[in-house]
Parts: structure tokens; C-alpha cells; sequence
């Protein structure tokens, strides 16, 4: 029996890790595993993921669908199918351009090993819009998609959900679309899908979106709490989305930013990794350096560049 395999995409902060909490036990009792790609050198979805009970690998420092990790990525999916899964899912980067995926899967190699069931493409409707308009590798992914799921509906209003689902239906008339608060879903919208040929599926070999900046900084622990927020009001509006775990006054916090809405909350849910380290996403002409040297500049020996 061919291994089930799923892809999950979206832009950053659209909501694929919750929505993967959710899918993976709607999945039981398949045996699953799971591959998280991350853009930044160190992960952080993978730790949260970690708790959810199945067989999980994180691939991180740039897309798996570009020519630079795509071998890393065949080569998990190889040992993942070594396994005898009945089910694999891929979370993609939040700024993959996963147009690719049918080309790998449909490789000769894998034809009575994988069966693949679709995209599943997680779309943030407060801030659709935005990202619609500066980040090519969002048309991408709505591309590469067979269902959307137009998630946070709470946070947006009538007028900004119904622009959202047309800006989706001009340029994929065909793809079904789906409202959902917190990743919640039902589990016939999935087992209904309909694959189709999407457009620009027809080549393998990618390279990296060159419009998008990315920068490491490393948080000493002697921050205090409110000195941790301020900084962040200070760079957030020049950023996509801001995310790593950071120990103030001996609590871990989970700093999980997406757009201009700061969320910093106490984590205990797992494991953690690099305490200590935020990755900072952003886009072509956003000034994220020197929005960053300067927040930097008010805070000395606290906050530091590592990448």
C-alpha cells in the first residue's frame, strides 16, 4: 500500500503549526511522520510539534523546495518511506514557493511508494492582503494548493474576509475555500479534495526568493520583561514575523510575532531549543537592519547581531 503523503504550506504566522496540532490526531491511527522545514538556521516549530506523538525531522535554513536542501529533502523523504509510514505530512516554510512538490513525488521513483492526497494552504485573512501584494512566494503557495483555509476569520472583518476569498478565487477560480478560528477543521473537507493541475508545477530545481531578509539576534538573559516588549514594538512594524524562545527573570516565554501583533507568552508545553535566540523575517525594501541597529542601540549589551 502506497504511504499517504500531505503538504501543508502558508505564509508566516498563517497558523500552519496549530492547524498541524489539530490534523496529525485526526490522522490516528495512522502510523505518521511528520517534516518540518524551517527558513531560519535554527527551528522552532519543530520543538513545538514535539509533543503531539509522532515520528518527527526538521530540516531548517532554507527552503526544502530550493535547489540548496532539495537533496536533504529527498533524502528524508527516502528515509521516511523506509519507515513504512501509512502517512506523511510536510509543513513548508512560511516562505517556500512549494510549486514543486508534484514534480518530486511524481519522480519514477516513488510511483508505488507515495500516493499524494494535496495542499493544504493556511492563509491568515487580517493580513492576506499585505502579503499578497509584497511576497512572491505567496501566490506560490496558493498555486501549489489544492484547499485553503482562510484562518483567524476572528480577527478580521466581513469586508477584509470577502476581499481575502476574492484576491484567492482571481487567481485560482477552481480551489475550494474553507473559514476557520485556530487551524479548526473538518475532516471531510480534506478527504473530499479534488487535485487538479495547478499552474507552474512544470519544473523541479528552484533558487531562493531574494526579496526577503532574514537576521539572527541573540537576547541576553539579563532582559527584564517590559524591556523584551519594548524592543520588539521597536522593529515589529519593519518585520513578517518574529519567533524563539527567550528566559526572562528565570521564566521561559515563547516570542511568536506575526505582522505588528506581539505575542510573548510563558512556554511549557515541551522542549525548547537556542534560549536565548529570536529569527527576525522580513521583506524587500523594509529597512529591517537599521530599524534592528537602532532598537540595538537603546538597549547595550542586551541584544546582538549573530546573523
Amino acid at each position: 500500500m502506497k504511504t499517504k503523503l500531505y503538504l501543508v504550506t502558508g505564509f508566516l504566522g498563517a497558523g500552519k503549526t496549530t492547524f498541524l496540532k489539530k490534523f496529525i490526531p485526526a490522522l490516528a491511527p495512522m502510523r505518521m511522520h511528520i517534516i518540518v522545514n524551517e527558513f531560519g538556521k535554527e527551528g522552532v516549530d519543530g520543538p513545538l510539534l514535539e509533543t503531539i506523538g509522532a515520528s518527527l525531522k526538521q530540516i531548517s535554513n532554507g527552503s526544502i523546495f530550493c535547489s540548496c536542501r532539495i537533496d536533504e529533502f529527498e533524502d528524508e523523504l527516502q528515509n521516511s518511506l523506509d519507515n513504512n509510514p501509512d502517512c506523511i505530512v510536510v509543513e513548508a516554510s512560511g516562505l517556500a514557493d512549494p510549486t514543486n512538490i508534484r514534480a518530486i513525488v511524481g519522480e519514477k521513483k516513488y510511483n508505488n511508494k507515495i500516493q499524494y492526497c494535496g495542499g493544504i494552504c493556511l492563509v491568515d485573512a487580517n493580513r492576506f492582503k499585505k502579503v499578497y501584494s509584497t511576497a512572491r512566494c505567496v501566490k506560490k503557495q496558493i498555486a501549489a494548493s489544492d484547499i485553503v483555509f482562510l484562518n483567524k476569520i476572528d480577527k478580521a472583518n466581513k469586508e477584509k474576509i470577502v476581499e481575502v476569498e476574492k484576491l484567492v478565487h482571481m487567481q485560482r477560480p477552481d480551489i475550494p475555500i474553507y473559514k476557520t478560528i485556530h487551524g479548526e477543521f473538518e475532516m471531510k473537507w480534506i478527504q473530499n479534495l479534488i487535485l487538479k493541475d495547478n499552474v507552474e508545477l512544470n519544473y523541479k530545481s528552484q533558487i531562493p526568493d531574494i526579496t526577503l531578509q532574514k537576521m539572527m539576534l541573540k537576547i541576553d538573559e539579563k532582559i527584564k520583561y517590559d524591556q523584551l516588549l519594548y524592543f520588539l514594538n521597536l522593529i515589529v512594524e519593519d518585520t513578517y514575523r518574529i519567533k524563539g524562545f527567550v528566559k526572562v527573570e528565570g521564566v521561559l516565554y515563547l516570542v511568536n510575532c506575526v505582522g505588528t501583533m506581539i505575542n510573548v507568552e510563558p512556554y511549557y508545553q515541551g522542549k525548547e531549543v537556542n534560549i536565548g535566540q529570536i529569527v527576525v523575517l522580513s521583506g524587500e525594501g523594509l529597512p529591517l537592519r537599521k530599524t534592528i541597529m537602532n532598537a540595538i542601540s537603546k538597549y547595550e549589551g542586551l541584544f546582538s547581531i549573530i546573523k
